[in-house]
């Protein structure tokens, strides 16, 4: 009898179980939506960010030491520690190794030249990976200075690593090339570094000819280098295997209050929590464990903006998705009203049969929940392509997760949300259905 009553139920209101099906359809679409784009909204802002540049750099802890006298500085501006190459590949043995998407190792230094008249100058250069396999592993990431800096433009190509001692490629800053009047296809000769004894000598051994391949614009200092393979530039500065700097972009957590605490204050379960997430300041504190002599650090602007930006995107997602369960609320409640008023009738005949509040308070509610499981179904499969959709309009390319349009472990979820808001809105006039005297109601229906 209790299915069959549910059956008519549906059968005889259609057009209002339509209505509350509807509302529940378009509130659960719109969560799934937000929820779907909120899994990964992290990931993709990270990636959108990555063209403000790194968001780690690495430098010698020696770089920290102050060196005064009488109050004076007397540091070198240069300095003269160096980090190992051969050490980088230790990046991807850390914890978050497979955080880390780029990696760039720079080693500044000024090079001696002919310039296009023959005379000697002295230029700023700096040696630079391109398009290097960080480690000797198949599944190894190719990174370099250009995946770290989308943002420079580049006429020609990126210079291919040198093969011997006598000649290499260099990608000429735009800057420099208009002062020295150099172009594509130019070839300089290099030297290496000029010392006291060179000098009074005359005598300058020639380090590299360099063929200039490209020519760049940066917008920043680098338009004003020349710009070499890093082994051509280790040979050139008399420091083979050496980098003065590296600059690393990684997925990371957005920063918030726990991410600034210094871990050695925490205990050692909060600490272990700190070390297996994926903050900035994380990934930096397991760099220093697996290089030594290393001190890295993140760079604040574009972990600071990624917080920013992720709070308001996401407050704003969240304001949506409770904007629209809450309209769903009520239009499920106000069919939800009218049905109820529709039916006192048969309210009325069930109570002085003698059914109880609890079994007609059962009977609406497993017609609203039945509805509820139906729509919030549907949403969710509607909800799961509008993400897909929106994600390709807004990150440009790919769908919510990377290819996968549908993740089931959002069903539950929404499912149990299109409930709970079904229930809170039928909620009120079932209480009113129940408060009615069935007396009272036959006599006004007879």
């Amino acid at each position: 009898m209790f299915f069959r009553l549910l059956l008519e139920s549906f059968l005889r209101q259609r057009r209002r179980k339509a209505l509350a099906g509807i509302a529940i359809l378009l509130g659960t679409t719109t969560v799934t939506a937000m929820l779907a784009l909120a899994t990964t909204i992290g990931d993709r802002i990270s990636k959108e960010l990555a063209v403000y540049g790194a968001n780690i750099v690495i430098y010698p802890q020696a770089d920290q030491l102050e060196v005064k006298v009488g109050g004076v500085s007397v540091k070198p501006t240069s300095g003269g520690a160096y980090l190992k190459e051969s050490d980088l590949p230790k990046l991807k043995t850390i914890f978050w190794g497979n955080n880390i998407n780029g990696v760039s190792p720079e080693l500044p230094f000024t090079l001696p030249i002919h310039d296009a008249s023959g005379t000697i100058v002295e230029v700023p250069a700096i040696g630079l990976w391109f398009h290097h396999a960080l480690t000797a592993a198949p599944d190894s990431i190719v990174t370099g200075a250009e995946k770290l800096h989308p943002w420079w433009k580049l006429t020609g190509r990126w210079p291919a690593n040198p093969t011997d001692q006598s000649a290499a490629e260099a990608v000429i800053g735009e800057a420099l090339a208009n002062r020295l009047h150099l172009k594509t296809g130019d070839t300089i000769d290099s030297f290496f570094p000029l010392t006291d004894a060179d000098v009074a000598m005359r005598h300058n051994p020639v380090g590299f000819r360099l063929t200039i391949v490209g020519m760049v614009s940066t917008g920043d200092a680098t338009e004003t280098k020349l710009l070499l393979p890093l082994a051509a530039a280790q040979i050139l500065a008399g420091v083979p295997g050496s980098v003065r700097r590296v600059e690393i972009s990684a997925t990371t957590k957005p920063e918030d209050a726990f991410a600034r605490v210094d871990p050695e204050t925490l205990s050692a379960k909060q600490r272990e929590i700190w070390y297996c997430r994926p903050y900035a300041n994380s990934i930096a504190y397991q760099i220093r464990e697996v290089m030594p002599g290393a001190a890295a650090e993140q760079v604040r602007r574009v972990e600071q903006s990624e917080g920013t930006v992720l709070s308001r995107i996401s407050g704003l997602m969240w304001l949506i998705s409770a904007a629209a369960l809450l309209a769903a609320g009520f239009a499920v409640s106000a069919a939800m009203a009218t049905a109820v008023l529709e039916r006192r009738g048969e309210i009325g005949l069930m109570r002085s049969l003698g059914a109880s509040k609890g079994a007609i308070a059962l009977l609406f509610y497993a017609e609203t929940g039945l509805l509820a499981i139906v729509a919030g179904t549907f949403g969710y499969l509607i909800g799961s392509g509008l993400a897909a959709w929106l994600g390709a309009r807004i990150f440009a390319g790919s769908g919510v997760a990377e290819g996968h349009v549908l993740n089931p472990v959002l069903l539950p979820v929404v499912v149990a949300i299109a409930l709970v808001v079904a229930i809170a809105g039928s909620t009120p006039s079932i209480r009113t259905a129940l408060r009615m005297d069935p007396s009272a109601v036959l006599r006004s229906d007879a």
